[in-house]
């Protein structure tokens, strides 16, 4: 049986007023992303992807066209419904961490699960206190974000992605604020979270991560303009161990 569809881009248009003028954004966008898919979304300044990344994380709505996320239509969503989907759907990861930096790490990774009644405090505990282990950070919990380098803090960040068991993660500019061998590390780490069969969308505009996921949507004027599968995919854990070390 073929992996369920996670994302169903069906001819999305977003249009923006900017003074007088319409600014055609997306202009007729459509693609599916299947479950355990990797897939990075390029494009340069201005191609999109932007808007694009605010409709999927379900921050924005199309001006026209459809957006299914695991099977449910996002367009006629209220904003508390939008949310809600967000909350339980999706885990974001952003270039800038967005961590609250006098809490400790384990208490940011908690976060998304105080939302959700569902879960105990014990529960919200110990599933933050699994997350954290999975990223490598099992002796970083009670630190906080602020004593925390850029990398730690990305990885609390993934682990906040991770809490919630969301079908999707939504990764933007993920590893634009850290230096070369810490972006290695942490797509070493987007890497697994993908061999375990998790769904990525990860939007950049640097076209060397293209070579460590799946496949590459490019974008360009709001359009597709390239939907490549990748046939040889990268190890960022070989490029990692192949850079010199730090004295």
């Amino acid at each position: 049986m073929q992996n369920r569809k996670i994302i169903e881009v069906v001819d999305i248009r977003r249009n923006f007023l900017v003074g007088s003028e319409t600014v055609h954004a997306l202009r007729g966008v459509s693609f599916d992303i299947r479950e355990g898919e990797f897939v990075t979304i390029m494009g340069t300044s201005g191609s999109g992807k932007s808007t694009l990344l605010n409709i999927l994380g379900c921050l924005d709505k199309p001006t026209s066209g459809d957006y299914r996320l695991d099977g449910i239509s996002v367009k006629r969503m209220n904003k508390n419904q939008s949310a809600e989907i967000r909350n339980r759907k999706i885990g974001f990861v952003f270039q800038s961490y967005n961590l609250l930096p006098k809490t400790t790490a384990l208490e940011n990774v908690e976060l998304p699960l105080l939302y959700n009644p569902d879960v105990t405090g014990k529960e919200r505990h110990n599933r933050a206190a699994e997350a954290l282990r999975k990223v490598g950070l099992a002796d970083r919990m009670e630190h906080r974000s602020n004593q925390m380098s850029g990398g730690q803090q990305q990885r609390v960040a993934i682990a906040r992605a991770l809490v919630n068991r969301p079908v999707l993660i939504l990764a933007d500019e993920a590893t634009g604020n850290l230096d070369t061998r810490t972006s290695y590390e942490i797509l070493s780490l987007f890497q697994d979270l993908y061999h375990e069969g998790r769904t990525i969308v990860f939007v950049t505009h640097n076209p060397e991560l293209s070579r460590f996921s799946s496949r590459n949507i490019v974008l360009k004027d709001g359009r597709v303009i390239e939907d490549m599968q990748n046939p040889d995919i990268g190890s960022a854990k070989e490029v990692l161990a192949s850079l010199p070390k730090e004295d």
